[in-house]
C-alpha cells in the first residue's frame, strides 16, 4: 500500500510524522481534472485514480491537510471543479522504501515463534521514514529475523504492530508471522491491549487521579504537532487514565494508562490539563513552565535537561493476550538510567 496511506493510518501509535520530520512538504501525487469533470468529490475522485487507496483512509489524509485542490488544503468533501489540481502532499519525498536487515543491537525482553517483545532506548528511530531511512528498529528487527523461514523483509504481514516516539523509551512488539500480526492489530484495534506509561511532568496535579477526554488531531496552525479538538468535531476519540505516584514540589511524576492510541496522546492530553511532559521540546516542555527565574533554579533546570535530554516519558508496561496459546502475557520494563538520575534531582531539590 502506498506510504503515503500508512502515514496517516492512527489505528495505533505513530503512524503519523517521524519524529524528525521537517515541516516541508512534498507532492506525492497530482492529478488534473478533466474539463468535462462533473462535480465529484475528492475522495471519490481520488479513490478512482491512486491504487489501493481505501476511501476512509482518503478521509484521513484530507482531514490531516495532505490533500489539497491548487494548492489549498480541502477537507474530503470538497467538490473536483473542471481544471483543478489536486495533489497529495506528504513531510516526506516520495520514495519506496526497501527495509535493509542492519545488524543493532537489540534489548529483548521475550520471544517466541509468534512475537518479539523490545525494550527500546530513548533516541532510535521506530520506523524508516524522511531522514531516517536506515539505523532504525525495523531495521534492526528485519536483521534479527533474515535467516528465518519464509522471511521477507519487506513483507507488511511482519514486523512492529505499534510505535512510540523516537525520544520515547519503553516497550514494543513485533510479530514474527502474519498470523501473530493480525491478532496482534485487533487487539490493538479493540483496545484490548494493557499498556502503561510513566511521565515526569510540569506542575503539581491536582487529583490524585483522573481521566482525560478529547478527540486528538494534527494542528493547522503546525502539522508537526497534534492538539485537542474538545468539541469533538476534529481529530480521532482519545482517553488517557492518569494517577499521580509522587509529588516533586514543581514537578509531577504520573502514571498514565492509554485507553487509545493516538499520535503523541500522553503528550497531547498531559498539555491540555495544563501539565506538559518534562523537557518535551515539541510542546514546549523544554522551557521552565513552574518555579522562578532565579539563577540557582534556572541553573538546575538547565542540569536536568542534560540528564534527561528528551521527554521525560516511558512506555513501562505492555500486555496483551499470545496471539498463539490464547494466554494473557504482560511485560515490564525498568525506568532507564536517565529518567532514574532525572526523578532523583528533583527529590533532592528544595523548593
Amino acid at each position: 500500500m502506498e506510504d503515503w496511506i500508512e502515514g496517516i493510518d492512527d489505528l495505533t501509535e505513530e503512524l503519523g510524522f517521524t519524529e524528525d520530520s521537517e515541516n516541508e512538504f512534498y507532492e506525492h501525487f497530482r492529478f488534473v481534472a478533466d474539463k468535462r469533470q462533473s462535480l465529484l468529490r475528492v475522495d471519490k475522485f481520488l479513490v478512482d485514480r491512486i491504487e489501493n487507496a481505501s476511501r476512509n483512509r482518503i478521509q484521513s489524509a484530507a482531514d490531516a491537510g495532505f490533500i489539497r485542490a491548487d494548492d489549498k488544503p480541502v477537507k474530503s468533501n470538497y467538490k473536483v471543479k473542471p481544471g483543478n489540481v489536486i495533489t497529495v502532499v506528504m513531510d516526506r519525498p516520495r520514495r519506496e522504501l526497501e527495509i535493509i536487515p542492519e545488524d543493532i543491537p537489540l534489548q529483548i525482553v521475550y520471544e517466541d515463534d509468534d512475537v518479539m517483545v523490545i525494550d527500546k532506548p530513548p533516541g532510535l528511530v521506530v520506523h524508516p521514514g524522511h531522514g531516517n531511512y536506515t539505523g532504525t528498529l525495523v531495521n534492526a528487527i528485519a536483521w534479527r529475523l533474515k535467516d528465518q523461514p519464509n522471511f521477507e523483509t519487506n513483507d507488511p504481514r511482519l514486523g512492529l504492530v505499534h510505535r512510540i516516539d523516537k525520544d520515547t523509551s519503553g516497550l514494543l512488539v513485533a510479530a514474527k508471522n502474519p498470523d501473530a500480526k493480525t491478532n496482534l492489530g485487533m487487539q490493538f484495534f479493540n483496545k484490548t491491549t494493557r499498556r502503561k506509561y510513566i511521565t515526569l511532568v510540569w506542575g503539581n496535579v491536582k487529583d490524585d487521579e483522573g481521566r482525560i477526554e478529547g478527540n486528538i488531531g494534527r494542528d493547522p496552525k503546525d502539522k508537526m504537532r497534534m492538539i485537542v479538538f474538545p468539541d469533538g468535531e476534529n481529530g480521532k476519540p482519545a482517553v488517557t487514565h492518569y494517577r499521580v505516584l509522587e509529588r516533586l514540589g514543581y514537578v509531577s511524576l504520573v502514571e498514565c494508562r492509554l485507553e487509545t492510541g493516538r499520535t503523541h496522546q500522553i503528550r497531547v492530553h498531559m498539555k491540555y490539563i495544563g501539565h506538559t511532559v518534562f523537557n518535551d521540546k515539541r510542546y514546549g516542555g523544554n522551557e521552565i513552565l513552574k518555579g522562578n527565574n532565579h539563577t540557582k533554579y534556572t541553573q538546575f533546570i538547565r542540569n536536568c535537561m542534560e540528564i534527561c535530554p528528551r521527554q521525560a516519558l516511558h512506555a513501562q508496561t505492555l500486555g496483551f493476550v499470545h496471539p498463539r496459546t490464547g494466554k494473557e502475557v504482560f511485560f515490564e520494563s525498568p525506568l532507564p538510567e536517565d529518567m532514574n538520575q532525572l526523578i532523583e534531582k528533583w527529590r533532592h531539590y528544595v523548593i
